[in-house]
C-alpha cells in the first residue's frame, strides 16, 4: 500500500529499489493455493513482514536523490482484466450499493465495475466507477483502475477522483494518482491466498496516497442488510497520512467488500445492501 519508494542514489539502485522488486517476486510466486503454510511458505511469509518494515525504515531514513521509473519490474503479460479473486472479483455490468453513517450524515456508495480499460503503466486495467452519495448528493466522483496477476492477487494502478460541494462544482481532486507517474507504484488491494498477520501496501503514491492492510482474521461472521456471510476475511487499515485512523473491512468469499467500520479516528460505517447486475 504505502511505502514501496524507490531511492536512486547517483544513477544506481538504492534498498528501498531492491526491496520492492524482491516483495513484487514474492507476491508473483504465493498462488491460489488454500493448503495450510509449510515451511517454504512460512519463510515467504515472514520475508514479506520483514521486507515491508525495512522499507518503511527506508521511508523514514534516506534521502530522496532522484526517481527511476516506478513501473520498470512491471511486465504487462502477467496482468489480466478478467478479476475473479474469490475476496476481490469485479464482474463487468456489476454495481455493488453500500449504505451507511459518516458521522451524522447519511451515505450511499454506488461501486460500479465497468467494461471499459485503460492503458496505466503498460498495463490494461479495468475501471471501476466508484459514487459516494451524502444526504442524497453526490460529493465524491472517482474512476479506480484494477489488473490481476497470473498469481491472482489484484493490484491498484491508481484513481482519478474528484471532491464536489452540494452543487456539484469540484471543489479538490487530491487523492489522484496513477503508477509510473512521480514515483508512484501500484499497490495490492487483495492477494491471492492471504494469511494472517499479512502486512501489504494497497497505495504507493507519497504524498497523496498511502494505504496499507495488515490480515487479522480469515473466519468473520458478518451480517449486513444483504446476507449473512461466513469466513470472511477481516482487514485493518490505515495509513502513515492519517495515523489517528483505523478501519475494519471484511470481504466475502465470491462477493467482495461487505462491510467498512472506522474503528479509530471517526464514526464510519458502510455496509452492502444489493448487488445489481446489468444486461
Amino acid at each position: 500500500m504505502k511505502k514501496f519508494h524507490d531511492f536512486i542514489v547517483n544513477g544506481s539502485e538504492s534498498g528501498g529499489e531492491l526491496l520492492f522488486r524482491s516483495v513484487l517476486r514474492l507476491f508473483r510466486t504465493r498462488g491460489h493455493s488454500n493448503q495450510p503454510m509449510g515451511e517454504t511458505d512460512m519463510k515467504q511469509h515472514n520475508m514479506i513482514r520483514a521486507l515491508a518494515a525495512a522499507l518503511v525504515l527506508s521511508a523514514l531514513n534516506l534521502t530522496v536523490a532522484g526517481a527511476a521509473d516506478a513501473t520498470d519490474d512491471i511486465n504487462p503479460a502477467d496482468f489480466t482484466i478478467r478479476i475473479d479473486n474469490p475476496f476481490f472479483p469485479l464482474p463487468p455490468g456489476v454495481t455493488f450499493i453500500y449504505k451507511g453513517r459518516k458521522d451524522l450524515s447519511k451515505e450511499r456508495d454506488e461501486f460500479s465495475v465497468t467494461a471499459r480499460t485503460i492503458v496505466i503503466a503498460g498495463v490494461t486495467c479495468l475501471v471501476v466507477h466508484d459514487k459516494v452519495f451524502v444526504r442524497g448528493v453526490l460529493r465524491e466522483n472517482t474512476f479506480d483502475y484494477f489488473a490481476q496477476d497470473r498469481d491472482g492477487n489484484v493490484w491498484y494502478f491508481g484513481e482519478d477522483t474528484e471532491e464536489l460541494d452540494k452543487h456539484g462544482n469540484v471543489v479538490s481532486i487530491e487523492g489522484t494518482w496513477r503508477a509510473g507517474v512521480n514515483g508512484a507504484r501500484p499497490g495490492v488491494i487483495m492477494e491471492a491466498n492471504p494469511q494472517v498477520n499479512d502486512h501489504y501496501f494497497q497505495e504507493l503514491a507519497a504524498p497523496l496516497a498511502e494505504d496499507e492492510a495488515t490480515v487479522l482474521s480469515l473466519h468473520e461472521t458478518v451480517t449486513v442488510p444483504l446476507g449473512k456471510f461466513r469466513n470472511c476475511l477481516l482487514t485493518k487499515e490505515f495509513t502513515q497520512l492519517e495515523p489517528g485512523n483505523v478501519e475494519h473491512k471484511f470481504y466475502a468469499r465470491g462477493i467482495g467488500f461487505v462491510l467498512s467500520v472506522v474503528v479509530k479516528g471517526g464514526k464510519e460505517r458502510l455496509a452492502l445492501v444489493n448487488i445489481v447486475r446489468g444486461p
